[in-house]
């Protein structure tokens, strides 16, 4: 594929765009580029929200309705409409964090099952997400990475945990309805990957419903899926992958020098851009035994599968290949593919505007530490006002 400048095209990034969104957008980014305003801005959210200001209105107009899709379901449904006439296919994510009693994971499970339910139903919407600690708490996956042993209370507990994840994944699998299951920090993730890889035993006979997820900016992470793909192949079931590069790197860093430890993480960006086209390229060699999620917005990753399935012949449409993109970023690798035929995806958060403020607080500050993102952003949504003559 030697064209590639697919990516440039503003007017099918931002069709879905008024004049007045790309403007919000464009201030938006715009802001997001200052590092001094992402973090008095942040600092000054929370602490209006914790101090009950009215400042959710303000919140709601602006970075809000930008990255989410809005309160609940039924909220989203005008911009899952909007996407899916453009091609652009929804994954429904909760965005609701940092939870640790039984009733709240409880009731998480019953809002996950409700968005399989909800996904069903609609042709837009064939995938749906969830996070490990959404079902469970960080300590007790914490305890079983770390291999310790577990009290008889921990294992009831435990055993809830597990039935929660058994009790999506089989809905899902009913209604055909792909799974998507988050990766978090490496120090409890060990205990995660046992669970899902457990779930596409049960669930993957026959092609892949429950998918698990690789951070790439791990070194570890490529030997780990050749080795579930040799288990998978001896027992007779398909993977479901994921691709990422990672969220969790400044964490992940400081705590191995705490404690003294090697770090999970590569040692530079080069190596976990290495380390993703290396799993994407294996994954895309392997597309018989394993299905693939490319959650990126990396231009060169992109076109780098593209290249890869015309290469081994994957047709554009092949249910065992999506590409996915955060809504409210890279609406230029998202519409673009769309265009072409490809299954592209969009992660629409939503919840009540006080819970999902810690996921866009972490939006704000990953578009900030990754300056070349934020540019490339601010770059096209400038381009398109330039051809509008806004």
């Amino acid at each position: 594929m030697k064209d590639r400048t697919l990516f440039e095209n503003t007017e099918t990034a931002f069709v879905l765009k008024s004049d007045s969104e790309l403007e919000r957008a464009y201030f938006l980014f715009k802001m997001i580029s200052s590092q001094p305003l992402v973090k008095i801005g942040t600092a000054a959210t929370n602490f209006a929200l914790k101090a009950n200001l009215p400042v959710e209105g303000l919140i709601r107009s602006t970075v809000f309705d930008h990255f989410c899709g809005g309160v609940n379901e039924e909220d989203c449904l005008p911009v899952i409409d909007n996407l899916y006439a453009k091609g652009v296919s929804s994954v429904l994510d909760y965005s609701v964090e940092g939870k640790e009693t039984e009733e709240q994971f409880d009731n998480a499970v019953k809002k996950i099952l409700k968005i399989v339910q909800f996904c069903d139903e609609r042709e837009a919407i064939p995938i749906v997400v969830f996070k490990p600690t959404g079902f469970g708490r960080f300590k007790l996956y914490q305890k079983i990475t770390e291999g310790k042993q577990l009290t008889d209370t921990e294992k009831e507990e435990w055993n809830r945990v597990v039935e929660r994840f058994k009790a999506v994944c089989e809905l899902a699998k009913e209604k055909d309805v792909e799974v998507l299951i988050d990766a978090e920090e490496s120090w409890m993730q060990d205990a995660a990957d046992e669970l899902v890889e457990e779930m596409m035993r049960l669930y993957n006979k026959d092609k892949a419903i429950v998918y698990n997820t690789l951070q790439c900016y791990r070194w570890d992470r490529l030997d780990y899926l050749k080795s579930l793909h040799e288990r998978a192949n001896s027992e007779g079931f398909k993977v479901g992958m994921k691709i990422v590069r990672g969220a969790y790197m400044e964490k992940e860093r400081s705590r191995a020098e705490e404690f003294s430890y090697k770090s999970p993480i590569c040692e530079n960006k080069n190596a976990t851009d290495g380390i993703f086209d290396n799993t994407l390229t294996y994954i895309l060699n392997n597309l018989g035994d394993i299905s693939i999620f490319i959650g990126t917005h990396n231009e060169k990753s992109s076109y780098l599968a593209m290249e890869l399935m015309e290469k081994y012949k994957i047709d554009k449409s092949d249910n065992n290949v999506w590409f996915g993109q955060l809504y409210g970023m890279s609406d230029h690798i998202s519409f673009n593919l769309a265009s072409k035929g490809y299954n592209v995806a969009k992660y629409i958060p939503f919840g009540p505007v006080k819970d999902v403020m810690p996921y866009l607080i972490r939006r704000a500050e990953e578009n900030t530490s990754v300056a070349g993102q934020t540019n490339r952003e601010l770059g096209l949504l400038k381009a398109e006002r330039q051809r509008r003559k806004i």
